[in-house]
């Protein structure tokens, strides 16, 4: 049985454990709490960042270590207000649960305090506790096993037959993905000692998602000719769920020349390189053939990045089908503004000569990218 650290819960299971005990018969001891939650974590760092966003003393505060639904979902409606949870994360078998539970169980704005072990989290606590040599050894048998197993049809029945679940690595965007999915919102995070610890807001209900993507082909939904949505294909270089993540990280991290969000954390190692030949637009390839692209034309965009651009230009852009080789690669502009004055350019051109638009900015295109060195970032 997990061992639970709770404040003033609304129901007594049969047998109550020692620390439900304690804080039933000192409910509003805040030292007590404090004391009870430092025999959890053992840290005063993280401690600090709780009594930063919570009242732990309050009565609506529940504060638990747990990773099964089973302890959220035993507590009855409307009668917390934030949820403090002292175990990471990557032993619940089921994760959109869990976090569906917690959502189900707070109201709109109420907190939910949790904690993840990344892979640079894993990465450092690893090459720290064994000797050099060996423990890159061990770091990679350990990425193979709890990184690329869970992730892959053949080995994921097996890796969590003989794991049921726990101890899986996950990445931040992954995590923050499925906390946005789930209706949650980042409100504040810290690294310490090598664990992940967040603050997430519900804003909203759950995002449920009956077909979710988690191999090597993704699709993306874009906007098409005459504001037609459509799915494009794509090798994967982002981390799972970070789909979900888009407007964060443009609130965090603004743009950065060539209008790609700069120190994007969502992008793989592996990914980078596919960006960087281009080798993750090749299933696009798909989309030509189904006649939802073509090979010249202004990049299909998300909804979130379709707002980003002035009311006239997205007028423009849902008059023609979006294109595999972009105007970028043949004007290389750097700001927002030089690739919206790029691509409307292209379109004006495009109106007036099809052909002979698409075929000079294509030729351009193959100039700067073979000749010049344009890259994708």
């Amino acid at each position: 049985m997990e061992k639970k650290l709770l404040t003033k819960l609304p129901y007594v299971k049969k047998k109550e454990e020692p620390l439900l005990k304690v804080l039933r018969s000192h409910p509003s001891d805040k030292k007590e709490i404090e004391k009870l939650i430092l025999n959890e974590i053992n840290n005063k760092e993280v401690l600090a960042f709780i009594n930063k966003n919570f009242d732990i003393a309050q009565k609506q505060t529940f504060i638990t270590s747990t990773a099964t639904r089973f302890n959220i979902d035993k507590l009855e409606e409307n009668s917390v207000s934030n949820i403090i949870n002292l175990k990471k994360i990557n032993d619940a078998r089921y994760i959109n649960k869990f976090f569906e539970s917690i959502n189900s169980r707070l109201p709109n704005s109420g907190l939910f305090f949790g904690t993840v072990e990344t892979y640079p989290n894993r990465r450092r606590a690893l090459l720290e506790k064994y000797p050099p040599v060996i423990n890159y050894f061990i770091y990679f048998f350990d990425t193979l096993f709890t990184r690329v197993f869970p992730k892959l049809g053949l080995t994921k029945k097996i890796y969590f037959y003989l794991t049921k679940g726990k101890g899986r690595v996950l990445s931040r965007a992954e995590t923050y993905g499925r906390l946005y999915s789930c209706g949650f919102e980042i409100v504040d995070e810290k690294t310490i000692e090598n664990s992940q610890y967040f603050i997430a807001k519900k804003v909203e209900e759950p995002v449920f998602d009956n077909d979710p993507s988690y191999g090597p082909i993704i699709r993306l939904n874009r906007i098409g000719k005459n504001n037609k949505r459509f799915n494009v294909y794509k090798l994967r270089t982002m981390h799972p769920f970070s789909e979900y993540l888009q407007e964060y990280i443009y609130s965090k991290n603004k743009l950065q020349e060539g209008g790609k969000i700069k120190d994007d954390f969502r992008i793989s190692p592996e990914g980078r390189i596919f960006r960087k030949f281009w080798i993750d637009e090749i299933p696009m390839i798909v989309n030509i053939l189904k006649g939802d692209m073509k090979l010249v034309g202004v990049r299909p965009l998300s909804p979130h990045f379709f707002g980003l651009y002035s009311t006239e230009l997205q007028e423009e852009r849902v008059k023609v089908k979006p294109g595999f080789i972009p105007p970028f690669y043949a004007d290389l502009p750097k700001t927002m503004d030089e690739i919206m004055d790029s691509e409307m350019r292209y379109l004006k051109a495009y109106q007036k000569s099809p052909v002979k638009t698409d075929l000079r900015y294509l030729y351009l295109s193959l100039k700067n990218v073979f000749i010049k060195g344009a890259r994708s970032n």
